[in-house]
């Protein structure tokens, strides 16, 4: 064998076992949760229950419902692929100061849940769970979903499955096959994914108002792909709320992010 012929080789063989690794480590490099002891006790600024759901297959999930007297609506918070509900309450409270309610879970195998995470329909259906705890506890057109980074994928899924009054994305994507490909360009992503997360497919049977937040120097989820989400989407119940500036984890520090929210949270206004 020539030298080039060797050296294609190695090249070949190299390409082969990435694109095997990417397929065996997808779940690890998707979801990074961060464990909590049951006994672990959650300290806060605003009035919370803890609680726990359980699935039809034994997974225990863990979750938060913020109180406050007088609700503006009840918002539920799916989170990003990082951390735990010590994180995500936190993040959760800015809301409660704006007079909702909050519930907001923790994934299988993050924080104090239980099970794992095989498939993404098992967030899909973990999600509903979380819905219809809402939604015996609320009325439907009280219920604003949102959804942030990875949060998003499965909100779109849980819009579009059911009628809730508000939806509400930050630094979403159009699929994890479009954010992979930014990544990867040069792998057949599409081929080796097992989590496609497919929003801009779930995004077109929501039926409410909908409104995307995406920051322009966003490094994790390209500020084209949350373009790309939002101009698939037919209904005219739609806006984009392009952040200059703003990265992956930091919108809530801008102006354009401080002086719309409460517009746009607001159920009465589609």
């Amino acid at each position: 064998m020539s030298k080039l012929k060797k050296v294609l080789f190695w090249i070949v063989a190299f390409y082969l076992l990435l694109i095997v690794l990417l397929y065996f480590l997808q779940n690890k490099i998707i979801f990074q949760p961060e464990r909590l002891a049951l006994d672990y006790t959650y300290q806060f600024d605003y009035n919370f229950e803890e609680f726990f759901l359980d699935t039809k297959d034994g997974a225990r999930l863990n979750a938060l419902h913020f109180k406050v007297s007088e609700p503006k609506g009840v918002i539920l918070y799916f989170h990003g692929n990082k951390g735990n509900l010590s994180r995500w309450g936190r993040i959760a409270s800015f809301f409660v100061e704006k007079q909702y309610d909050v519930v907001v879970m923790d994934y299988r195998s993050y924080g104090k849940s239980t099970g794992v995470i095989k498939k993404e329909e098992n967030l899909y259906e973990d999600a509903q769970l979380f819905y219809d705890y809402v939604l015996n506890n609320y009325d439907e057109d009280n219920i604003i979903i949102y959804g942030r980074s990875l949060g998003t994928g499965i909100a779109t899924n849980i819009a579009s499955q059911n009628k809730p009054g508000n939806l509400v994305l930050e630094t979403p994507f159009s699929s994890m096959g479009d954010v992979t490909s930014y990544w990867l360009p040069i792998f057949p992503v599409s081929s080796v994914l097992k989590f496609k997360f497919p929003s801009d497919k779930f995004i077109q049977k929501v039926s409410c108002k909908i409104t995307i937040y995406h920051g322009t120097k966003d490094r994790v989820v390209p500020y084209s792909s949350g373009k790309k989400l939002f101009e698939s989407l037919i209904s005219s119940h739609k806006k984009l709320i392009t952040i200059t500036g703003g990265s992956h984890n930091n919108l809530i520090k801008f102006d354009g992010y401080q002086n719309t929210i409460d517009d746009v949270l607001e159920i009465s206004s589609q």
